[in-house]
Order: structure tokens, then sequence, then C-alpha cells
């Protein structure tokens, strides 16, 4: 918590936190709230935790050229590193978990972060995919907008951007994994000029181990093998948010694609830093896709509110049982060693 990325975090979820509590009208929130049938949220959670398992899977399979790992072995790490996303600041959930998958199963942690990226990379392009299946109903959120700094952040600007961060970033990743050698060539080139001698081996060693990281995406059947699964995911998760609805009674005033158009704009959102459960960038951009789409403002804000909930609290607590389980606590050599990686 004295680290500076963390109170930059909590500032900006205050800032989206507030658009959120503005003008919303508390006594229909309320009412939106007791009125809510949550006997929904089971079935949600149920088709969620199957899409962690497809994660899980995803995983399994873009490891397979360094190490094969069984899904059923992969599947608590996974739910621990999405615990420590919602629990601890700036995603330490994704080095967290490569760091369990050194221990258990003597991955190097270069390589499992390797693939970590790749799976927020292809996750990021289909979000895009979501929200530009959309476009009519993005249009309507044109003028929505969050001030961050000196700059007002359209919705649009927001998907206009994460299109070009997500699909440079795996332009990038292809040519690495299709053309290691070239890539390692052009590395070793800027370690051996850029960096202090003392460091270099080892840096070039950590650049080796992650261009293995990459090695299932040279194959392009591997490429749209990971691709098809991260749409069944989304998918999947796209159906949770379908069942929440239910508890509110919209399951006739906002349809199925709405919901994917919130599903892609909130993710894309929480790529912004904040504080930990990404708290505010999850929740405003999803109450503004519900409002431009006819709902009341008290209703989307209770809807967005329980949906973040009935995401945060299972995976948080199934992985914090897996965590204990394992005996694995996030003291000073945990931390230490998720800082100090493959060294």
């Amino acid at each position: 918590m004295k680290k500076w990325q963390f109170w930059v975090g909590v500032l900006i979820s205050a800032v989206f936190l507030y658009f959120v509590v503005r003008k919303l009208e508390w006594g229909d929130f309320w009412l939106a709230l007791q009125s809510a049938n949550y006997w929904w949220i089971l079935p949600g959670v149920a088709v969620y935790f199957i899409a962690v398992w497809a994660r899980a899977w995803r995983w399994h399979y873009l490891l397979k050229p360094i190490k094969a790992i069984k899904t059923r072995v992969i599947f608590p790490i996974t739910c621990i590193g999405y615990m420590g996303n919602n629990v601890y600041p700036a995603r330490a959930g994704e080095v967290l978990r490569a760091v369990i998958l050194k221990r258990k199963e003597s991955v190097p942690i270069s390589a499992s972060l390797a693939t970590i990226i790749v799976e927020r990379i292809f996750d990021g392009v289909v979000m895009l995919a979501f929200v530009f299946v959309n476009l009519a109903q993005l249009a309507k959120l044109a003028d929505v907008s969050v001030p961050v700094g000196k700059w007002n952040v359209t919705i649009q600007d927001l998907a206009i951007w994460g299109s070009v961060a997500f699909f440079g970033a795996l332009a990038i990743f292809l040519l690495a994994a299709m053309f290691p050698k070239v890539t390692a060539r052009f590395g070793e080139w800027f370690i051996n000029r850029l960096l202090p001698v003392h460091i270099r081996e080892k840096t070039s060693g950590i650049m080796h181990m992650f261009l293995d990281g990459l090695a299932s995406l040279r194959s392009p059947v591997n490429v749209l093998m990971v691709f098809l699964t991260s749409v069944i995911i989304w998918l999947l998760e796209t159906v949770k948010y379908w069942f929440v609805l239910h508890a509110f009674g919209l399951q006739g005033d906002v349809s199925f694609f709405t919901l994917m158009l919130m599903n892609g704009v909130v993710n894309l959102a929480t790529t912004i830093p904040a504080a930990p459960g990404y708290l505010g960038t999850f929740d405003a951009p999803g109450i503004a896709v519900l409002v431009a789409d006819g709902v009341n403002t008290a209703v989307a804000t209770g809807y967005t509110l329980v949906l973040h909930v009935a995401l945060w609290v299972p995976i948080t607590l199934l992985g914090a049982y897996y965590m204990a389980r394992e005996g694995i606590k996030w003291n000073d050599a945990l931390r230490a060693e998720t800082n100090e990686g493959d060294a």
C-alpha cells in the first residue's frame, strides 16, 4: 500500500465511482436491489466456473510446447491467479500464478508470463470483437466520457486505443513466435548495447525463456484454437451477465448483444489502472452501456453492482481456498520470489 501505483489506482477508481453516484437516485437504487431475485445468480456462477475451467484448458494448451501439464493441475493455479488479481494491486495475480507454476511444475517464470500475456492479448482481441459487432449500439455511447487528467476519455476512444494496443501487440508476438531466431538476434543486439555487462547474461536467458513461452503461436492451427477458446470463454461469461439480468427482470429489455458490448467495454476499461478488484473501472462503463440502451440508471447501477460482486466473490473465495490448501501465503518470501522472477 506504500507504493505510488496503488494510490494512483485508488484515485482513478474514486473518479470512476464519482460518476457512478453523482446523479444516482438512491431510493430507486435500494428498491432495485431489494426486489431482485438473487437465485438467478447461482446458475450464473456455475457457468462462470465452466469458463474458468476453459481458461485453465487454454493455459494448459499454451504451456504444452514447454511442458505438458494436465488441466486439473492448472485449474487451481488459475483460480489463485484470478483471486490475486481481485485482491492485490497491479494485477499481481498474473505473476503469482507464474510463480506457483514454477514451484509446482518447474516451468520458468518468464516462459509462463509469455503464455499469460498471450492470453491477455487474445482476450483483448475478443473483447474488441464484441464491441465492434455492436457498432450501432456503440454509437449511442459517443457522448459518454470520463475525465482522466486533462483529457475526456470516451468509450469510443477506449475502443480505438484498445484496437491499436491489442492488435499491435498480437502482431508483434506472432512475428516473434514465427521468427524466434531473428527476434533473439535483435534482442541480443539491444541487450549488448544498452544494458550493463553484469546483467546481460541473465537478461539474455530470460529473453530466450520468454520466447520459448511463445512456441504455441508458431502454428496457425494453435493460434486459431486459442482464439476460438477465448471466444467461448467470453461468451460463457456473457451468459453469466444474462443470468444476472434475469434477477432484475431485464431479460425482455436488454439483448444478449448488448451484454456482449457491455462485457467488451467493461473488460477493456479494466485495463486502466485502478484499485484492487477493478473498483469503478468496471462499474461506470457497464452502467453507461445499459443506460444508453434505455435502462433506468438506478436499475442499471443495481444490476452492475450485483454482477460485479457475483464475478468477484466466487472466484476470490475459490482461489483463496486453493491457496490455503497449497499452504501458500502472500508473505515476504513469496513477494521476493515474485519480484525476482527467474533470477
